[in-house]
């Protein structure tokens, strides 16, 4: 998984520009970041080469993070070719984001 700790607004927009890309923001602080963490990981390995799985460390990120709406962590994003297609506050299921996953590529 790709960790971007020190990801400016302009790479994350270049990240997300193309396709599916799960975004999890978080901190290292956070319990439920922590919880989400082996979920995220999960999917990263089940969507390979049809999705990118990213996360944001919004400690190290704090103003891309406010320019985002990020408000609470974890948030989850799902973003096609750009756009915010979905947005999750709080730790979600495999199941939950997998179906989200699949939606925004066009399955479900």
């Amino acid at each position: 998984m790709d960790q971007k700790n020190s990801l400016s607004l302009q790479k994350f927009k270049n990240t997300i520009q193309m396709g599916v890309t799960l975004v999890d923001f978080n901190a290292p602080w956070c319990a439920p970041c922590r919880a989400q963490k082996p979920i995220v990981d999960q999917l990263a390995k089940l969507y390979d080469g049809k999705a990118s799985i990213i996360e944001m460390n919004v400690d190290g990120n704090q103003e891309s993070a406010m320019k985002l709406g990020i408000t609470s962590i974890p948030t989850l994003i799902i973003y096609k070719n750009g756009e915010e297609n979905e947005r999750f506050i709080g730790l979600q299921s495999a199941e939950v984001l997998s179906d989200a996953i699949e939606k925004a590529l066009g399955g479900k």
